[in-house]
């Protein structure tokens, strides 16, 4: 088979995926199979590293032993060192590594392969080695990936490439959780940021794939038996929804904790490399209390829901998970707080549907149903996507009554959390980089079009020392609409309207510079268009200069010309993203 016809091949295969809704549905199935796949060997690399480092049977899961001796916990400190040198290896401080909300927020779907396999690796060393952080962020940082490569390849779209990687991402999670709607949610709520009728078949088509073939390989579907049949009456949605708020507020404690960990490990001075050793260290004694804190907690979420435990017990587990969680991350160990979010949530439930039996004197919600409402809300809470957490839940039980009051709960917990905090527990961690994005949204587009790119360069300029009556000989009525002053350094001294030099009253002997207008005001040209409308709004100028570090002029905008470009970009990217145009 000759070099030419398999390049022929390819580029009639670019066009085809490009002009062909088909075709596009085709190749998100094959990026969901990858996908599933990928899923299911990260799983297992993790798995197999913590049966090989704590000696598990081949059915236990970390987060489900009793006990865990002192010398087996050797492995946390043990696992930070390793990323550490896995993380320099690499070379990660160097550059700044992408996952797949901030990829499809910003860049246009465009994920590093090389950088997603790095967080992929560091996921599973931090995961394997014990620490509590899930794998999910390497899941969908691989599917994303694998998606991101395919579309770069096949040249696709901006808009089309986002929900590509949206697909690759949701398919890795519905493999992980052999869940394909809470993968197809996913997808539509967290990585792509709106559900859109151009993205409904691609995406579902990758996540039924993504779960099919995770099944095939020997992933386990995310089944919880449920231990109880009580109905979930009407008046149960407002005390869920009581649960809801208290969910809420957890997340967002939780988000913070991370934050200021990671903020006091960095003022304690503490070398980069030896944080994720150190929170190790500190995870021993956490462990050593209950092996539940560790890893992602499916076994502890599965033991806990089956076996009746106090509710001490549960507060206490409780306190230590959220412990574990905050040290994990605030010290390094890369991975989410996905699993941990729905494993916190679960207990939650349970402490909540206990407390309120004991202050009224008898069982008022069912505890086991409380546990799954809890598990929505604080996974929303701190991941988002009311509806992902739904149909997880509603996958995993069977339960449609339940999956009612836990979309309800999901609802008010998400509400609460915008309200109050306004991120996600990614796009809190990108906002402490300095990021604004709140979810996945496209708004790179938004950042492409800043005042160095978009200013009129021609302008006319003069001295700010010009007298009024000199200023008319060189700017008769109608040559020109305004003039950008300059002092003798060339500095930028304002704006004058040549109407205002004509107008009765004027003294022809001042200086020019009494005329001028928003000496202050001014552009820089990198502000973005939205900086741009704000400064505009904030200064009620018609027109501002663009002015370089020196207050050099640069070049002029009008408010009109903003806000004219600013809508037709809009609607070009609205009419992309529904398949419009």
């Amino acid at each position: 088979m000759s070099t030419r016809f398999l390049l022929k091949t390819w580029a009639t295969l670019r066009r085809q995926t490009r002009a062909s809704e088909l075709a596009f549905i085709l190749v998100a199935v094959g990026i969901g199979a990858c996908s599933g796949l990928a899923s299911a060997v990260i799983g297992a690399l993790a798995r197999t590293l913590q049966h090989w480092l704590f000696a598990l049977p081949a059915t236990t899961r970390l987060s489900s032993l009793p006990t865990l001796g002192w010398s087996a916990l050797l492995a946390l400190p043990l696992g930070g060192a390793l990323l550490a040198l896995f993380s320099w290896v690499t070379k990660v401080r160097r550059r700044r590594l992408v996952d797949a909300v901030e990829a499809n927020a910003l860049h246009g779907g465009r994920i590093s392969m090389p950088d997603s396999l790095i967080i992929a690796g560091q996921t599973v060393v931090s995961n394997g080695f014990g620490a509590s952080v899930g794998l999910e962020a390497a899941y969908a940082q691989v599917g994303g990936a694998l998606a991101s490569f395919a579309g770069k390849a096949l040249n696709l779209r901006r808009s089309d490439l986002r929900i590509l990687v949206g697909a690759g991402a949701g398919a890795a999670i519905a493999g992980a959780f052999g869940a394909p709607l809470a993968g197809a949610f996913y997808a539509f709520e967290i990585v792509i940021g709106a559900y859109t009728p151009v993205s409904l078949a691609p995406v579902v088509a990758a996540a039924l794939t993504g779960s099919f073939v995770a099944q095939l390989c020997g992933a386990q579907p995310y089944l919880i038996e449920e231990v109880s049949g009580t109905q979930v009456e009407t008046h149960h949605y407002l005390i869920y929804a009581g649960l809801a708020v208290i969910c809420a507020l957890i997340g967002i404690a939780l988000m913070r904790a991370v934050a200021l960990v990671e903020a006091g490990a960095r003022r304690a001075k503490l070398p980069t490399w030896a944080r994720p050793a150190v929170g190790g260290a500190l995870l021993i004694p956490v462990a050593m209390i209950s092996p539940q804190a560790l890893s992602a907690g499916h076994g502890a979420l599965h033991a806990d829901l089956m076996i009746g435990t106090s509710l001490g017990f549960i507060a206490l587990v409780l306190a230590l998970k959220s412990l574990a969680s905050i040290i994990s991350l605030g010290f390094g160990f890369r991975g989410g707080l996905f699993f941990a979010s729905l494993f916190l949530g679960t207990l939650a439930g349970h402490l909540f549907a206990g407390l309120l039996e004991l202050a009224v004197g008898y069982p008022v919600i069912d505890p086991s149903n409380a546990a799954m409402v809890g598990m929505a809300a604080l996974a929303v809470a701190v991941i988002g996507g009311p509806f992902t957490m739904a149909m997880l839940v509603l996958e995993a039980t069977r339960n449609w009554s339940l999956t009612g009051a836990v979309l309800a709960a999901s609802l008010v917990a998400s509400t609460l959390v915008r309200a109050a905090f306004g991120y996600s527990f990614s796009t809190w961690r990108l906002h402490l980089r300095g990021e604004t994005i709140k979810s996945a949204r496209d708004i790179g587009w938004v950042r492409s079009l800043t005042a160095g790119r978009i200013m009129r360069r021609e302008t006319s300029k003069t001295q700010a020392d010009l007298t009024i009556d000199e200023f008319r000989r060189c700017f008769p009525l109608g040559a020109t609409s305004r003039v950008v002053l300059v002092d003798a350094a060339g500095h930028y001294a304002g704006i004058a309207q040549t109407a205002a030099a004509y107008a009765e009253g004027v003294d022809p002997a001042n200086d020019v510079a009494t005329l001028a207008v928003n000496k202050d005001a001014a552009l820089t040209p990198e502000m973005d268009i939205l900086a741009i409308m704000k400064r505009f709004d904030a200064s009620g100028a018609d027109e501002l200069a663009v002015l370089d570090e020196d207050r050099s002029i640069l070049g002029l905008l009008s408010e009109a010309f903003v806000r004219r470009r600013y809508g037709e970009e809009l609607d070009k990217s609205q009419r992309e993203l529904f398949g419009e145009g």
